[in-house]
């Protein structure tokens, strides 16, 4: 009988990025770049694992805008045509590397690796990848949950609680339409929380979240188990709350293990190595050096100089720390153990992204932590639903305001360089709640409703918290800061139309054709519910007694 429990959660999100005004775009490459080395990998890993008969199990959200962009057929044809030209680079890369045994070994290893992910996106599964992961949920090795709707920033929104509404019922009601079921978690956006807000979560169906360790620690009554077991609030809505020794171990950049000098370094690339010539056909618009994904070299060091990588040396490393990550867990399990109750919990939540994409080598380690748990008996994979199901009496405690952001709380999005994004949202959401409020009771089917509802759309867009925190790590600044605006002014646009009464259904088609999701959506989402609009709408006694 397993002593204590971990639970593995990924988060798989990516901001809603789609141009088809444009032949190719340079941001629509995340996506990629994501597909082939994290999700592909990731359904490859749990391919293996369930051929091989092991017992897994572990918790991964799918954000409503990667679903999306997951399922349009423009981005899936996008992709197979990015994916077929890097296999012609790398066939290129074999004939040009024949006479270096060590890079031409690596050049197939890059050949056969791409061609197999051609193999799995497009033969087995149809582009259709969210179906290879809700075969892992009903085969129950992967519990799937959801996020917001466009991964809104929740603290910085609820000055216009209609805000923090859509974003939460909205993603309820776009993982219910994908998958067939509700989702019993939520990833809070940025695992940021506020108290309140787990009213909103149970209103959605929602009957846990994650949060940071402080979330935790400094919740409104001490946490009688720390971190290692989850509190409730008033409503019965519980808070998991994240480990610092698993996270340290894979996220920091000093003691992490994506930092060990046999993994693939992921700065060193062939698009900027390459002569100019030789690489232009697989740069953007055959002028500007890019990452293609083609990686010769592991991390060797802290300095420039980089050897050339050996992916047989990097896989051996990544089962030396799935030992190590699992020998500390049960070293944590068993300490505690002693001095609890029930069994210990540890949590380990990371962004999907970082296995694979940052971490080349990270969904090697995850497999080997899997097949390494399931030879031993002491700690036992689980996820948060699973541990309510086991133990569904818990402390009542609320945590305390709290995200995983730079220094826990919300300066990642409310900084210098970002702190305009903010009033912008505020009074969008006002003149959002006005017109819902206004024009609810509109019959379904109206070109208003059409207008309206492309304006939420508009809206949620901006509110991603993705931009203010692209801004202030200081990455793709311009491309964040224009979203930002470009929605915005689409949504003030429809909204003049509306208050105008001049609808240009010309102007509407070309947006609903550039912002192509959330097909359910309905503007009264935002509406202020009856009472409230009744009450503001009643004048007020000045003076009475």
């Amino acid at each position: 009988m397993s002593r204590g429990y971990v639970s593995l959660v990924l988060h798989g999100h990516l901001p809603y990025v789609r141009h088809p005004e444009y032949d190719e775009f340079f941001e629509e490459r995340w996506l990629f770049e994501a597909i082939t080395e994290c999700y592909i990998p990731l359904v490859r890993m749990c391919h293996r694992l369930l051929e091989d008969g092991v017992r897994f199990r572990f918790a991964l959200s799918l954000s409503p805008t990667l679903c999306a962009m997951l399922r349009d057929e423009l981005l899936q044809k996008r992709y197979i045509r990015h994916l077929q030209k890097l296999i012609e680079l790398s066939n290129k890369e074999v004939t040009r590397t024949a006479n270096d045994p060590h890079l031409n070994r690596l050049a197939k290893f890059y050949r056969d690796w791409l061609t197999e992910t051609l193999g799995i996106y497009q033969v087995r599964y149809g582009r259709d990848l969210l179906k290879a992961f809700k075969r892992f949920h009903d085969a129950g090795a992967v519990e799937l949950f959801t996020t917001c709707a466009t991964h809104g920033y929740l603290p910085l929104l609820k000055t216009h609680p209609r805000a923090v509404e859509a974003q939460v019922r909205i993603g309820a009601e776009s993982f219910r339409r994908t998958f067939g079921f509700s989702a019993r978690g939520l990833w809070a956006p940025e695992c940021a929380f506020y108290p309140g807000l787990e009213t909103v979560m149970a209103a959605n169906g929602f009957a846990w979240f994650l949060v940071d360790s402080h979330g935790i620690l400094h919740a409104s009554a001490r946490p009688h188990y720390g971190l290692f077991a989850p509190i409730a609030c008033d409503n019965g809505v519980a808070a998991f709350g994240r480990d610092p020794e698993s996270s340290r171990q894979v996220w920091s950049s000093h003691e992490g293990y994506p930092g060990d000098f046999d993994y693939r370094d992921f700065y060193r690339d062939l698009g900027f190595d390459a002569d100019f010539d030789y690489i232009k056909p697989y740069i953007l618009d055959g002028k500007t050096r890019i990452l293609t994904g083609i990686k010769y070299h592991r991390v060797t060091g802290r300095g420039d100089h980089k050897e050339l990588y050996d992916p047989l040396a990097a896989r051996a490393k990544a089962d030396l720390h799935a030992a190590h990550f699992l020998e500390c867990r049960q070293k944590q399990i068993a300490w505690h153990a002693e001095r609890m109750d029930r069994p210990p919990l540890v949590v380990s939540p990371y962004d999907a992204e970082l296995f694979g994409h940052w971490w080349f080598e990270g969904p090697w380690f995850i497999e080997s932590f899997a097949r390494k748990l399931a030879e031993q008996d002491m700690v036992e994979p689980l996820t948060p639903s699973d541990y309510l199901q086991r133990h569904p009496v818990l402390q009542r405690s609320t945590p305390s305001a709290s995200s995983w952001g730079w220094q826990g709380y919300n300066e990642c999005w409310l900084s210098g360089c970002n702190e305009w994004i903010y009033p912008e949202l505020h009074r969008a959401a006002g003149v959002m709640t006005e017109l819902a409020t206004r024009f609810a009771s509109d019959p379904p089917g109206s070109m208003r409703e059409r207008v309206l509802n492309q304006a939420a759309r508009s809206l949620l867009l901006a509110q991603s918290s993705d931009w203010p925190f692209i801004i202030k790590c200081g990455t793709a600044v311009d491309y964040a800061n224009k979203r930002v605006k470009d929605q915005l002014a689409r949504f003030h646009y429809l909204c003049d139309a509306v208050k105008k009464n001049d609808i240009d259904p010309a102007k509407l088609a070309a947006l609903e054709h550039l912002d192509h999701l959330f097909p359910f959506i309905d503007f009264r989402v935002y509406a202020q519910p009856v009472e409230r609009a009744e009450a503001l709408s009643r004048p007020t006694d000045v003076g009475a007694a």
